[in-house]
């Protein structure tokens, strides 16, 4: 079996790539190296594929392209049994400072792949979206996928037109596509100007946690493992094709409060920074999965505190890379 992965250098993508090579599978990586973030975290990332297939004898080919380029698009499609797409211009308040750039790599590169599979034989095209789709407003908390999407930012906006187009590929063409709704993922390399890795990293370093707005905005944060459990299962089953799925914790916690449990475990003695609040951030996320579960059997098992501890963990294992990085960032 051959999985092309798009973005599959950055932070979900890397791993949804390491463990299908995990898995012996032949595995394509598309990433552009967008320099939103230290590319280091990349280029390791690229770094434990490799050591990967090369234990498991799995073919692996790292691309540096763009999801832009049609023609390469076109080409590594057509090789592949499955797409999973994960490469996007990512963060919301950058959006708001380059609408179109969003537009252009989220919805017309979107494009350019659901065009190249859709005269193809492939078994499944897994779109990755986006939380920031639902726009955060309270009275509809948790949000089921039968609630209005009312996205606030730009980012949102093409991650929603980005799906929208999948689900109608399947619609008009035939074409096998999911899209799955993500809620703040986190974990192992995460994108170092996430809350969590910042908060990790500040208290690390005796610096104090820095919120935006007062804090009680609620997040539905997403474990990496529980992410990747989603997208293997649609390796086996076509019960979602056509539809958007959201993958969530369904256990939400106030930003401020999660700031504290971080400074309380790392840095006791720190007080925590508040700065003004980014219009574009939505206020609340909290996932409804039951559609996830009756579809894909989906059980997330990991709460917030428990894939924070694992985070820690993790990163105290790997600061020596991993902190210079986020601290560049």
């Amino acid at each position: 079996m051959h999985v092309l992965v798009t973005g599959g250098a950055g932070f979900i993508g890397g791993h949804l790539a390491q463990s299908f090579l995990g898995d012996g599978h032949d595995v394509t990586v598309l990433d552009a190296m967008d320099p939103f973030y230290d590319l280091g975290i990349k280029r390791h990332t690229v770094d434990v594929h490799e050591r990967i297939a090369d234990d498991n004898e799995s073919n692996y080919r790292f691309v540096d392209g763009d999801v832009r380029d049609q023609a390469l698009v076109t080409e590594l499609v057509a090789d592949a049994d499955y797409v999973y797409h994960q490469a996007a211009k990512a963060g919301v308040r950058p959006s708001v400072e380059a609408p179109r750039e969003y537009n252009e790599v989220n919805v017309d590169g979107t494009l350019n792949l659901l065009d190249a599979a859709r005269d193809t034989d492939l078994e499944r095209f897994v779109y990755a979206s986006s939380s920031s789709v639902y726009g955060g407003r309270e009275e509809y908390a948790p949000f089921a996928e039968t609630d209005p999407t009312l996205p606030v930012s730009p980012y949102g906006v093409s991650k929603l037109a980005g799906e929208r187009y999948a689900c109608a590929y399947h619609e008009v063409y035939g074409l096998p596509t999911v899209a799955l709704r993500y809620f703040t993922v986190y974990g192992p390399r995460m994108r170092p100007n996430m809350a969590i890795s910042n908060f990790v990293s500040r208290c690390r370093n005796g610096e104090p946690p820095v919120v935006y707005g007062d804090g009680t905005q609620t997040r539905d944060f997403t474990f990496i493992a529980d992410v990747v459990d989603a997208n293997r299962t649609l390796l086996g089953t076509d019960a979602a094709d056509g539809e958007a799925v959201n993958v969530g914790s369904t256990d939400t916690i106030q930003i401020r409060t999660l700031a504290a449990e971080i400074r309380d475990q790392l840095a006791p003695d720190l007080e925590l920074e508040f700065a003004e609040r980014y219009d574009a951030d939505a206020e609340h996320t909290h996932a409804d999965t039951a559609k996830a579960q009756e579809l894909l059997a989906y059980d997330p098992d990991h709460t917030i505190r428990e894939g924070v501890a694992k985070f820690i963990e993790w990163y105290e294992r790997n600061r020596e890379w991993y902190e210079p990085l986020v601290l560049a960032s």
